[in-house]
């Protein structure tokens, strides 16, 4: 059976041959696919109604926050441009924010009344910021540092939802401080074994877990947090091998919700409901669906999944005056998101 990520790949093929006039390929990892368009291209792969000359331009957005854009955004897959597709668009417009702030009410948390922004590539400011919080230095918006997708404040700025997004992706990828050979920046990890006891990783990070070496916070936030029993069950961290992600963000996230700024901070995952490969991708470590994931920290931020499909069907039923049908046209068509 052809997993996601195949069917995907044919699905974007046929699509650019219909709805994207220059034929000529872009390059990834030095190879060329029909998938894939040249650099200069990449707002082909835009809605029209975020491109450049937009009332909501995501251009202008990037320039005007200094937001680095995904390397990938030229591949027709990436999850990066699906993202700012299916959720920018909303925070254009009071009307939009509406929409979205109704939708993460029954599907998140009813904690949530309104929002107030949809940020991509979400960034603190000062203790809040990724560089002091859990330890990241040297990175921006969207390049070298934890960036949640989105940042929604909600609810007039006493709340805060972060949110992960991912379409064909098959895991949240490894730790990187498991690799043993140094770097320019950082030295490499004399023993990656020590991650294979996560019970042993949260009772004693400052020496079984490498990344307190290169000065990340993580575990500053989560050891007081984590539910040691569920975790001494585990495989291994549930950083090592295919959680990274999610671990950075949960720390991100109970950062924020300990410091007090906000009444509530929730750490979400927005996932295409036919990515089966991701939602079982943390079995090896012990965790069963990704909404598993949630159990291991009894913290302050919550974790909470929604699927893209979900959210289409919101709009799709909610859109009372049909102000975003071209908008719908277009996802159903880009995306396969079909009634």
């Amino acid at each position: 059976m052809q997993d996601f990520d195949g069917w995907m790949t044919e699905y974007q093929t046929r699509w650019r041959e219909t709805h994207i006039p220059f034929k000529d390929l872009g390059w990834q990892n030095k190879k060329q696919y029909p998938w894939i368009l040249p650099a200069r291209l990449w707002e082909e792969g835009l809605w029209p109604g975020i491109r450049s000359g937009s009332a909501n331009s995501l251009p202008d957005y990037l320039r005007r926050n200094n937001v680095q854009k995904h390397q990938g955004a030229h591949n027709l897959k990436s999850s990066w441009i699906q993202c700012a597709n299916l959720y920018f668009p909303f925070g254009g417009s009071p009307d939009g924010r509406s929409l979205f702030a109704e939708f993460l009410h029954v599907n998140v948390a009813d904690k949530v009344l309104s929002v107030d922004a949809v940020e991509l590539e979400y960034a603190g400011e000062g203790d809040l910021h990724p560089s002091v919080l859990i330890g990241e230095t040297g990175g921006s918006r969207g390049s070298g540092q934890t960036s949640p997708d989105l940042g929604l404040p909600v609810n007039r700025g006493s709340g805060l939802v972060l949110v992960e997004n991912k379409l064909v992706e098959k895991s949240f990828y490894a730790c990187s401080a498991r690799r043993t050979r140094d770097s320019k920046e950082r030295v490499g990890n004399p023993d990656p074994g020590r991650c294979d006891d996560a019970l042993a990783v949260v009772s004693n990070p400052a020496s079984q877990c490498h990344q307190v070496i290169w000065g990340r916070r993580y575990w500053e936030h989560l050891a007081p947090v984590a539910d040691k029993e569920l975790l001494s069950k585990l495989a291994h961290c549930p950083a090592a091998h295919a959680g990274y992600q999610l671990f950075r963000q949960q720390a991100l996230a109970e950062g924020i919700a300990a410091s007090g700024m906000y009444d509530f901070v929730i750490s979400c995952v927005a996932v295409d409901e036919r990515n089966e490969t991701l939602d079982s991708s943390l079995k090896r470590t012990g965790i069963p669906k990704l909404t598993d994931w949630g159990s291991l920290f009894r913290g302050k931020a919550r974790f909470s999944v929604f699927t893209h499909q979900r959210w289409v069907e919101w709009v799709r039923t909610h859109d009372t005056n049909g102000q975003w049908q071209d908008w719908l046209s277009y996802v159903e068509s880009r995306y396969g998101y079909l009634k």
